[in-house]
């Protein structure tokens, strides 16, 4: 079972969201001792409004954005750092480049565990450009990415909510959730569709509730849940029972209904106010 995190990754872009995924990664380094990265690209395009041959003879020079950048991050750490009660500390850097290429680059060279980001209001826009970011950097990273918005910062992960899509043993997600669940004295619900045929059992709920019992002794439950869409059964469960935390892969299962939200990719993150862990794989 994985035994700690050690190194979180908040991609910081100087917006109101920075604050929920930091208060978050916090409360997260503050249980597990880990270490918390904040890291700023500085994007490499050129002015926007000049043509890609007018930009050749017009390089415009990201010192002074690389310097800004690194002098409000040294602010947000002295800001924060009072608020760390474990053995992990608050590293900044300043990248230059392509966000998602940078990231991706950052948390292979510094081992990153976890990426926190922070999700914006439920501004249309917004919402699906960081819904679409969060599978993106999963996907890219290999590694969980928690997505946190304002409402997600009353959550203490007293309550996971881990869905079942289909007939494999989520051994990811189980054995994260088994990690937070010990720190955090948490109750893990592993929740299921009921299929079509009416089976009065399903087999692989039972064989998941019989790993986490055997790699933790928190409490497990195991529940059957009607519906035809577990993006959305998946959200309003969790919703009557007050999660604190979903944790779903970046599949298809867990996209919202619709036809223009598959065609978008757009998980269930998308319409929750509950803090979601995305993987990308099992």
């Amino acid at each position: 079972m994985q035994k700690n995190l050690y190194n979180i990754l908040v991609p910081v872009d100087f917006s109101p969201r920075d604050r929920w995924a930091i208060s978050k990664a916090i409360e997260l380094a503050n249980a597990l001792h880990c270490n918390i990265h904040l890291v700023h690209v500085v994007s490499s395009a050129s002015f926007p409004l000049l043509t890609v041959e007018a930009a050749h003879f017009y390089p415009y020079d990201r010192s002074a954005d690389m310097k800004n950048a690194q002098d409000r991050l040294h602010a947000m750490k002295e800001q924060y750092k009072q608020h760390l009660c474990g053995k992990g500390q608050i590293e900044i850097s300043v990248l230059s480049g392509s966000e998602q290429e940078e990231l991706v680059k950052y948390t292979r060279l510094y081992n990153m565990d976890m990426v926190v980001k922070g999700l914006s209001k439920f501004n249309l826009l917004h919402r699906i450009v960081s819904t679409v970011n969060i599978s993106n950097l999963a996907k890219k990273t290999a590694m969980p990415v928690l997505g946190v918005r304002a409402s997600g910062l009353v959550s203490h992960f007293k309550k996971i909510v881990l869905p079942l899509h289909d007939d494999h043993i989520p051994m990811r997600r189980i054995r994260l959730a088994a990690l937070l669940g010990r720190y955090f004295k948490s109750t893990i619900f592993v929740v299921s569709l009921r299929k079509g045929n009416n089976e009065p059992e399903i087999p692989i709920l039972s064989q998941t509730l019989e790993v986490i019992q055997s790699l933790t002794t928190i409490p497990v439950q195991s529940i059957i849940l009607e519906g035809k869409n577990l993006a959305t059964t998946t959200l309003n469960f969790s919703k009557k029972i007050n999660a604190d935390l979903i944790m779903i892969n970046n599949k298809h299962d867990y996209y919202l209904p619709g036809m223009w939200n598959r065609i978008t990719k757009r998980l269930l993150s998308y319409n929750s106010k509950i803090p979601v862990i995305t993987l990308e794989k099992e």
